[in-house]
């Protein structure tokens, strides 16, 4: 018997792991591992104060609070079982990084003792040329600095038998450079909050501080681990190579939000009991549309803050599912044919007095200019949003099975697309509150949303904020986050520096004010309206439509990502991303993507002569037949790929991003139709790797 067929059938010998949890209700626990609020201000009053202005955004650190706060961050963490720190970072590569170090310094007479200092906060040393950075280190230029960021939380990570208490860090380079996603993010959303502010302080409705708020939906596949551990492809590339269509696949729509397996519904239980202690607020769970793909999404909080919890929740995922013997997969497109994994980033505006600028119930005046200036910025800078979102996992993703097209529109619902026709053609709108009664004599009537919800479009408004559909399962939202704050910052800036031309020292009301914006106003919304559209994303005649309309359509990433080189998109980036760093992203864009491609190139050679060609060789043999035509073909083009792969060696990345796109991925999707077919018609006992029939649907 195969290992395959062998694991397979011990798989129905499984049973879930037992999940113990002590607690009664899941807030009891909350934020048990963070150094949250509450512990800050049980320190001294003159650092308490200090430490709370700065995460309220009104406030720089003191260097004479560092002190009281490592020591306090010691004896906490010490009191919980931790033994090290770590500055715990964010680079290029997408995840986050640690340095771990004890407590211990040297004490009187030769004996050690546990001990950080504020100098251990403020300063960490890794190897910046041993990190991705784009060209602004090299390995005779290694130094690189993390320092603790005391607008998110310290926390105590623990797995297997170590406690480790994790500063939240910024990592940037010895010329100052940024060598990190978080520090671009917390610049872009000063600037946001800048501009915003001024808007608020022109129609008096007061605020000292605006954020960005996010809720990350996160998408992931989960399979059994020792199936995994068969698949080469699913260990190293985190996705499938090569995989013949199920004989069922997803077209019965049976999994979406059906009932979660036992063995997934305790990983889940783990995830979310570990998640709540470290301050991660999740809060919904369920099927996706795919088999063996599920959803956790959290509750909305400040972005920067949700940027963190999401990249440690992807860390989890990973380390708790192997406990369960399983394995999550993040891959944006793990299964040929199958729906691809997300992330859908929930934006939108928060006041530092809690009100909701995307909410179309507060401020009319604000909400419209917003909105305005959220529609210009999708419009003119379409083509940066797509480039944020880029990865060569997502390319594939990207288009169908619900993940949006790679031509960028904003859906608006009915009341909205009224109230711009409303503003730019005059028409008088007709949208009103809908009520729904199910005709059912027991229930009341349902009030229905003022939006639909359209599934196709890159960015769709639902309500009170805009949910960012295109951004990849595996991707940190930094970067796209980033991008939206920057583009909508400096559309508004535009757009506010109008209207205070048109209003000059005027103290108008608020009746006149909207009266001398509405020109304004009305210019640039007719400006952005091809971006609006409401249909089906998918369809061959939106594609048609949005090519009349001046809508870009870049399919490959690559090309995407010469987006943050442009000059004209340098002023955007100003005071978020010096020329510098937009170069270096783009360095560290294009090299991970020509890598990704040759990983799974290499791997889909080295699977085909090692596991498929040998058993199909033998079957053949068993069947009495000489070999059949698809292996000729499958072992030709094998030798293509090499060919191609040696042969663009000694280019840059540029070029060979050229040669992989025209050449050699065609031949990979080449190969894998032919080892797909032998699939079907090698006998099942011999075929080495698990089938799409056993990874998704056996659990």
């Amino acid at each position: 018997m195969s290992a395959r067929l062998e694991v397979v059938k011990q798989m129905g010998k499984r049973t879930r792991k037992l999940v113990e949890s002590t607690q009664i209700k899941q807030s009891a626990g909350f934020a048990s591992r963070v150094f949250h609020r509450g512990l800050i201000e049980n320190l001294p009053k003159a650092v308490s104060e200090n430490w709370l202005s700065v995460l309220d955004g009104k406030g720089k650190l003191h260097l004479a609070s560092v002190d009281p706060i490592a020591d306090a961050l010691k004896n906490w963490a010490v009191k919980l079982g931790a033994t090290h720190y770590a500055h715990w970072f964010q680079p290029l590569t997408g995840t986050f990084a640690e340095k771990h170090d004890s407590f211990l310094h040297w004490g009187p007479k030769g004996t050690v003792i546990e001990k950080l200092l504020g100098k251990d906060l403020l300063q960490g040393e890794p190897d910046a040329s041993s990190l991705p950075s784009g060209g602004l280190r090299t390995p005779h230029e290694a130094r690189g600095y993390t320092t603790w960021n005391p607008t998110s939380y310290p926390f105590l990570w623990e797995w297997g038998e170590g406690v480790t208490l994790y500063l939240p860090a910024l990592f940037f380079s010895w010329k100052g450079a940024a060598l990190d996603h978080k520090v671009p993010l917390m610049r872009s959303e000063e600037r946001l909050s800048d501009v915003v502010c001024k808007l608020l302080k022109l129609s008096r409705m007061g605020g000292d501080r605006v954020f960005p708020t996010l809720g990350p939906e996160q998408e992931y596949f989960i399979v059994d681990r020792d199936l995994c551990l068969l698949r080469p492809d699913l260990l190293l590339a985190g996705r499938t190579l090569f995989g013949a269509p199920p004989p069922k696949g997803q077209e019965l729509e049976d999994h979406y939000c059906g009932s979660i397996k036992e063995r997934v519904l305790s990983f889940v239980k783990e995830l979310e009991d570990t998640a709540l202690r470290l301050g991660i607020p999740v809060k919904t769970r369920h099927n996706e549309v795919s088999p063996a793909q599920y959803e956790v999404a959290p509750l909305f909080e400040r972005a920067s803050l949700a940027v963190d919890h999401n990249v440690m929740l992807m860390e989890l995922m990973k380390q708790i599912a192997l406990r369960h013997n399983l394995v999550c997969l993040l891959h944006e497109k793990p299964f040929q044919g199958f729906s691809g994994s997300g992330k859908h980033c929930n934006w939108s505006l928060m006041t530092d007095t809690g009100i909701n600028l995307l909410d179309p119930k507060e401020d009319s005046l604000v909400f419209v200019v917003l909105l305005t200036a959220i529609l210009k910025a999708v419009h003119d800078e379409a083509a940066l949003l797509r480039a944020s979102i880029g990865s060569s996992g997502n390319d594939d993703r990207l288009g169908g099975n619900e993940a949006p097209p790679t031509i960028l529109s904003v859906f608006l619902g009915e009341a909205l697309d009224q109230m711009i026709e409303g503003i730019v053609y005059g028409k008088k709108g007709t949208a009103t509150l809908r009520s729904i009664d199910l005709g059912l004599k027991s229930m009341p009537r349902h009030l229905a949303d003022s939006t639909d919800r359209n599934r196709t479009s890159f960015l769709a408004f639902t309500g009170n904020k805009f949910e960012f559909r295109a951004v990849g399962a595996s991707s940190t939202c930094s970067f796209p986050i980033t991008v939206m704050n920057a583009i909508v910052a400096d559309s508004l800036a535009l757009i506010l520096d109008e209207i205070d031309h048109a209003v000059g020292d005027r103290n108008l009301t608020d009746q006149a004010l909207f009266t001398a914006a509405f020109p304004i106003l009305k210019k640039h919304l007719m400006g952005a309206l091809p971006v609006v559209f409401s249909g089906d994303n998918y369809s061959h005649e939106w594609a048609k439509e949005a090519e009349k309309r001046g809508l870009p359509n870049i399919r490959k990433s690559s090309d995407a990502f010469l987006q943050l080189i442009e000059n004209k998109n340098r002023r955007i980036f100003e005071g978020i991303l010096s020329e510098e760093e937009l170069h270096a992203r783009y360095n560290v864009l294009v090299e991970r993507y020509v890598k990704e491609i040759n990983i799974e190139a290499n791997l889909m050679v080295e699977l085909f002569q090692t596991h498929i060609l040998p058993v199909a060789q033998k079957d053949f043999r068993q069947r009495g037949m000489e070999d059949d035509p698809l292996l000729d073909e499958a072992r030709e083009l094998t030798r293509e790929i090499q060919k191609l792969q040696e042969q663009s060696s000694d280019m840059g990345w540029e070029a060979k991003v050229k040669v992989f796109l025209a050449l050699l991925m065609p031949k990979m999707g080449d190969l894998r139709k032919r080892v797909d077919q032998l699939e079907k018609t090698v006998d099942n006992a011999l075929w080495p790797l698990p089938k799409y029939r056993e990874l998704l649907f056996i659990l």
